[in-house]
């Protein structure tokens, strides 16, 4: 699908589809039809049309073209009018008018063909053979769907833009186009999906995981549940809430130090603001890549204690990082790791709340177990940010993490903060690899 490409550029062989989007002066009528009601009318019996597999794709796509045609004063309507739309993307500079014939091209080719268009030659077959990404895909847009944080497609942001689902295709084509970089980590287990909803406020992530606990027991009544909620927040005012939100968050993101102000991390207002004009497809979203559970498919690897990490990996050997170190050691080794392609851990990053609930909800889904449901009661604490709320303790300055778990003698999902310097014999973390 083309604004004005030739005809001949069109993928897999055959003319366009969808009129009044190349340079053709003779689009069949009947296909302006088919846009016009997969984007301004009955867009949901369009999607229904597809496979389902494919529904959370067309959504996004949708999305981002109607998005694409308001910022760039595009009338909604003129997308589907061949003569309205060439006037209008006269005014488009060549980059832009490159990105919309994109998309258009991708519309077209779902709507035709009944599934995406494969961006680069390979990259689904090998996405497939490497991560059974497909299967694992299905399942996390399911579970998102379901838990009510995925709505036609996209999230709401905490600044109120809606943020597409990556698909399945863009991830497939990431993941191809990384390959040689991303073999020492999938050698090292680093093959399990987790799509998290990053650009959502946190107080309706933890409101979603807590009505997911509840239904979670609903359907499984032996699922036992404290009496008085399934989710307990240490300081939740204090710390939590609206955490992420207003003139002053009190959570830095991504940061490289403890030190107050030294650190280099930003609020997620910030990183939403300069991830959009980047137009990245993960914009509002976090795509990572864990390390599944022993049997490879379903769920998490747990946080080994001392003594009982294991070593994952022939081409660079990764010992485990177990628990007992302090979150300001952990960070500290992720840091030096980041220029070392020798090391063990080399682009691996620490998680955030919003990471922790989605590989929860994930985790409990898959293998009806609480995450780190162990002997050992492992809690995470998630350096992948940091309260900006310091407390002096014996004259230093003290940072906190978000901390949790899984309570398994109140039975409930316990929340709270540790410090930067504290370390426990069963605290640890998880690391990820972003794609």
């Amino acid at each position: 699908m083309s604004l004005f490409r030739p005809v001949d550029r069109h993928p897999r062989g055959g003319g366009p589809a969808c009129g009044g989007i190349t340079g053709d002066r003779n689009e069949d009528p009947a296909s302006s039809a088919i846009l016009h009601e997969a984007i301004l009318a009955s867009s949901s019996r369009v999607r229904d049309s597809l496979p389902e597999q494919y529904h959370a794709h067309f959504e996004a796509l949708r999305q981002e073209i109607i998005d694409f045609a308001q910022a760039h004063n595009i009338p909604r309507e003129s997308l589907s009018k061949p003569d309205a739309l060439r006037e209008a993307a006269s005014k488009l500079s060549l980059p832009e008018l490159e990105r919309l014939a994109t998309l258009l091209e991708r519309f077209e080719y779902l709507l035709v063909h009944k599934e995406p268009r494969e961006e680069i030659p390979g990259a689904l077959e090998y996405a497939e053979e490497f991560y059974h990404l497909e299967k694992q895909y299905t399942s996390q847009v399911a579970l998102l769907e379901q838990v009510g944080i995925l709505k036609d497609g996209a999230i709401t942001g905490i600044d109120g833009k809606q943020y597409p689902i990556p698909t399945l295709e863009q991830i497939a084509v990431r993941l191809f186009e990384r390959r040689e970089e991303l073999k020492i980590k999938h050698d090292q287990g680093f093959t399990k999906l987790l799509l998290v909803p990053f650009g959502m406020s946190l107080d309706a992530l933890m409101e979603t995981l807590k009505q997911f606990l509840l239904e979670y027991r609903e359907i499984y009544p032996d699922f036992y549940l404290h009496p008085d909620g399934p989710l307990f927040v240490n300081n939740r005012e204090e710390y939590y809430q609206e955490a992420d939100m207003g003139d002053s968050p009190k959570l830095i993101y991504f940061f490289k130090s403890f030190v107050e102000d030294q650190h280099q991390g930003k609020t997620k207002m910030q990183i939403l603001e300069e991830q959009a004009p980047n137009s990245d497809f993960t914009t509002g979203w976090r795509v990572h890549l864990l390390q599944a559970s022993s049997d490879n498919t379903l769920g998490f690897r747990g946080i080994p204690i001392e003594g009982q990490g294991k070593i994952q990996g022939k081409v660079i050997p990764r010992l485990d990082l177990v628990a007992g170190k302090t979150p300001a050691e952990y960070l500290s080794l992720l840091q030096s790791s980041k220029d070392d392609e020798g090391s063990p851990y080399h682009g691996e990053t620490g998680l955030t709340l919003e990471d922790w609930i989605s590989t929860f909800m994930t985790h409990l889904t898959e293998t009806g177990q609480p995450l780190d449901y162990t002997k050992e009661n492992t809690e995470t604490c998630l350096i992948g940010s940091f309260f900006s709320l310091s407390r002096m303790f014996n004259n230093s300055l003290m940072m906190y993490v978000p901390r949790a778990a899984w309570h398994q003698l109140f039975h409930r999902v316990s929340l709270g903060q540790y410090s930067s310097n504290g370390n426990a014999w069963n605290f640890g973390i998880r690391t990820s690899v972003i794609i």
